[in-house]
């Protein structure tokens, strides 16, 4: 069973019981998933189980009559179900629970129907219905009779139904019908006919002849009732629904003759429910695999009519006694028994392709021992199976699905792989080819994940315009061995997944895509070429996104790749500027809520109202084209630029505490006094440096290198296309993880310490550009002269005494703003953030290493604090952990 599957079933449970747990159903999933067998256990026996139940039920009869109705519908898991019950009998908490949760449904259900019942009053019979209140009940009571008479639906409407499905499915080709004339003549049915019965002689009742007579004529009339024609003195009674046939002998017979009638009777009643049973299949809505085993029942029956024929010939000739014809029809009995039973299984588990051969394989399976019937359910098997088998070969063997009629266990969607760029679900690999469940026969449950995989695998393949079939390919024939279809079906799907790999890793250079462009761009592995690239659109990126000309972005993108080592890569071109609406943590979020209920509701709502620069909304973008947009899909692309906006934004506050230090460098200029306020921020510059590069190293050396070299290694021995799938997704949810872009907790930390190291940086450069202002004019004014023409010398020795005077007031500027604007204050408090913020996300790395053994997390504390400088602090706040949490153990 699958995670999506038992996550499915999980919160199907939930919303049954009615529970309403704050955790969620991710709990219970966890710990289904940690005590799940991998392996198949042996299927278990029903019978004890069975027993159990029933003796712990008040109403064993009901539970017993709708076990047997169930599997008689041939219901899927029932024993498995059976068994679980069993076992919940015995656990007194869970019964009482149970017990609990029904009185409180029961409650529920009750005030509902209360409510629902004052909105269903019939007037007092005092007073008068309008016109509009009787049409109201009128319609009410219609529905009521409509939905208590759904099951008695005529089989002319179940055919319409069933034609209009398959009409709507193979829009371009119709499926064929029968005339009506076929079904408007009921004697071609060969099935008994009301008001059809031998004119009765009245005058001459049967219990006033002779016992010889009574015999000769009672033989005349069996053998009209086995062939389904209404004898003069045994008649078919009316059907209702779905029952079985059942007649209406002439009471005046004598006893003995009527004893062995009552004993023959069951196979004309076997008979006329076999006969429908054929009719009703044949139709082309029922579907091929029930057509061919109506087929393989019609042949049957031809058998029987030329026994009854012989009898017939023999009765003519006075040869035929009612003895005799007892021990004739003997053998065909225990045939016509089985075929009644299975046409009846068939008609109510409503069968069809895949679910009709897991009936017919289960009862061939039950019937070992008795070799006459395993030798006749083994025949109607293998006829039923051929036309199942055929859309089966052409799956497996050349990717390509024939199924007009719905019948097989791999059902195709309308999904158009060009939409696969802009799909974060990443539905056309995962939903463009499914596995339907009830289609499955029992026999090949085992390999149904196999049979999918190795039909969509060639089904690739041809969709790049290649025609592939397998050279291994064998016809398959049904056989209770089933390591008969296992050896096929494996050599299939080692021939698909073989031609599949070999068509993306060789042909179309998945690897090469990765190494050479994916993880170049999106992971900054090219340091030439996002130096040049940043210096380059630095200027461009800091205006607000709205004023940011995109064709100027991907020039200024392509100048770039052109002049650094970027050039030499094949697939450069394929590089894109994308300009998201909102920023990292938005992005974050969105992609958290695919497919949950919150997703509408994110993907609706409008961007943040605060205005993103380019850097905040800048990523790259690929164009992938098919097959490799299965592999480097909308969901892959969507992770590779959420690590790709996490380190470019790093890279980009990186530059700015660099440009700070280089502006900073004509504070030498100033007297000691001021210099003594500077060396604070400087200081805290450095420790902000540190802080960042020490963050990228780790993310790119000790997350992303390590990581990808697993990766590649993986590729080289993947085997199948879902290896590859599975080992490029683990690579991008590892790196996500470890980057810490998983933990919502975490990036709001860090990207409070992001935006103070970029609120510092505003701070000194902002001060650093007012205290150049003045300097920069003077010098401009010394070196170009006035409009009048050069400096003379003594306007150059005027303006070098002007200079040192600028330069003491620049001094005593700085002093007065130190003073006046609380510059050094302006410092502590940058500098006390930043310690607060960097300190908490140290101990939550703690925490969160220690408890969720996410150990590479360590390296980050290692580094940060790599001279012990924050182990002191550290150890402070855990201690304060602990005495808060020791109040709360005497509780637990």
């Amino acid at each position: 069973m699958s995670e999506f599957r038992i996550h499915h079933d999980v919160n199907e449970l939930l919303s049954l019981l009615r529970v309403h747990s704050g955790e969620g159903a991710e709990v219970y999933i966890d710990l289904l998933q940690k005590n799940r067998t991998p392996y198949v256990t042996t299927t278990v026996s029903a019978h004890s189980a069975k027993v159990k139940i029933a003796e712990f039920s008040r109403t064993p009869e009901d539970f017993l009559k709708k076990y047997e109705e169930l599997k008689s519908k041939n219901t899927r898991h029932l024993d498995s179900l059976v068994y679980l019950l069993s076992k919940l009998t015995e656990d007194k908490e869970t019964l009482q629970y149970l017990q609990q949760n029904a009185k409180e449904r029961a409650e529920l259900a009750a005030n509902a129907a209360t409510t629902s019942s004052t909105n269903f009053s019939i007037p007092s019979s005092t007073s008068k219905i309008s016109l509009q209140e009787l049409e109201e009940l009128r319609k009410q009571l219609g529905s009521v009779t409509a939905n208590s008479n759904v099951q008695q639906q005529p089989l002319e409407l179940t055919r319409k139904i069933l034609r209009d499905k398959q009409n709507k499915k193979n829009s371009g080709q119709p499926i064929p019908i029968f005339p009506s004339w076929v079904y408007e003549r009921p004697a071609l049915i060969g099935d008994f006919l009301n008001g059809t019965s031998l004119s009765t002689d009245t005058t001459l009742p049967i219990g006033t002849l002779p016992l010889a007579s009574q015999e000769s004529m009672i033989v005349e009339d069996l053998l009209y009732v086995l062939i389904g024609v209404d004898g003069r003195y045994i008649t078919a009674q009316p059907l209702v629904g779905r029952q079985n046939r059942a007649f209406s002998v002439d009471p005046n017979l004598d006893l003995s003759i009527k004893e062995l009638v009552t004993r023959i009777l069951p196979v004309a009643a076997s008979y006329s429910a076999v006969t429908r049973f054929v009719e009703e299949k044949s139709s082309f809505e029922y579907g091929q695999v029930n057509h061919a085993l109506a087929a393989a029942m019609r042949t049957l029956i031809k058998e029987y009519m030329i026994l009854i024929t012989q009898l017939e010939h023999l009765q003519r000739q006075g040869l035929l006694s009612l003895q005799k014809l007892w021990f004739y029809i003997q053998p065909t009995m225990r045939t016509l028994e089985i075929l009644a039973s299975l046409a009846t299984s068939v008609d109510k588990g409503e069968c069809m392709g895949g679910s009709t051969l897991s009936l017919l394989h289960d009862k061939t399976f039950n019937y070992t021992g008795d070799s006459q019937a395993q030798e006749l359910c083994l025949y109607l098997t293998k006829a039923a199976s051929v036309p199942y088998f055929e859309i089966l070969e052409k799956w497996i063997y050349r990717g390509i699905i024939n199924d007009p009629y719905s019948e097989f266990m791999v059902e195709e969607h309308e999904l158009q792989k060009e939409k696969i760029q802009e799909d974060y679900n990443d539905k056309y690999w995962d939903q463009r080819y499914t596995v339907v469940q009830q289609q499955i026969p029992s026999f090949l449950q085992k390999m149904a994940d196999k049979i999918l995989s190795t039909g969509k695998y060639l089904n690739v393949v041809r969709e790049c315009g290649r025609d592939v079939t397998c050279p291994v390919a064998k016809e398959v024939i049904y056989t209770l061995k089933e390591r008969a279809y296992v050896e096929q079906i494996e050599k299939a799907y080692n021939y698909a997944s073989k031609v599949l790999l070999n068509f993306l890793m060789e042909e179309k250079e998945l690897v090469a895509h990765l190494s050479r462009s994916i993880k170049h761009y999106f992971l900054m592995d090219q340091g030439d070429f996002f130096v040049h690239f940043m210096d380059l659109t630095e200027e461009e990126l800091k205006k607000p996104v709205d004023d940011i000309i995109i064709t100027r972005l991907e020039a200024l993108l392509e100048l770039a790749l052109r002049m650094s080592t970027a050039n030499t890569d094949p697939f450069k071109d394929d590089l894109k500027i994308d300009l998201m609406p909102h920023d990292l943590i938005t992005q974050l979020l969105r992609v958290l809520a695919i497919e949950t209920k919150q997703e509408k509701a994110i993907v609706s709502a409008d961007p943040t109202e605060l205005t993103l620069s380019g850097l905040e909304a800048f990523s790259f973008d690929y164009i992938v084209k098919w097959p490799l947009s299965l592999i480097i899909n909308r969901k892959a692309l969507t992770r590779y630029q959420m690590l790709f906006r996490h380190m470019f934004y790093c890279k980009h506050v990186e530059r700015q505490l660099c440009n700070v230090w280089i502006s900073n460098k004509m504070a030498k200029q100033f007297s000691l006094h001021s210099a003594k306020w500077f060396a604070g921020a400087f200081t805290l510059r450095q420790r902000m440096l540190n802080f960042v590069q020490n963050i990228q190293y780790y993310m790119m050396f000790e997350v992303m290198e390590p990581t990808w070299h697993i990766l590649e290694k993986n590729l080289k021995m993947a085997s199948n296309i879902d290896d590859v799938l599975s080992h490029h997704t683990s690579f991008l949810d590892n790196c996500l993880k470890d980057c810490m872009l998983t933990n919502p907790e975490l990036l709001k930390i860090f990207s409070k310490l992001m935006s103070v190291c970029v609120m510092f940086t505003n701070c000194m450069q902002r001060f650093t550009q007012s205290m150049k202002l003045d300097n920069e004019m003077d010098r401009l004014t010394l070196e170009h002269g006035t409009m009048l023409g050069p400096p003379t010398e003594e306007e150059r020795a005027e303006e070098a005494a002007k200079k040192k005077l600028t330069n003491k007031l620049l001094v005593e500027h700085a002093d007065n703003l130190h003073l006046t604007s609380g510059f050094e204050a302006t410092i502590n408090k940058f500098d006390s953030n930043f310690s607060t913020h960097l300190l908490d996300l140290l101990d939550k790395l703690s925490v969160y290493s220690t408890n969720d053994c996410e150990h590479s997390m360590l390296n980050i504390i290692y580094r940060l604090d790599f001279n012990g400088f924050y182990t002191e602090r550290l150890e402070h706040m855990s201690a304060e952990r602990s005495q808060k949490a020791a109040p709360l153990l005497p509780c637990l």
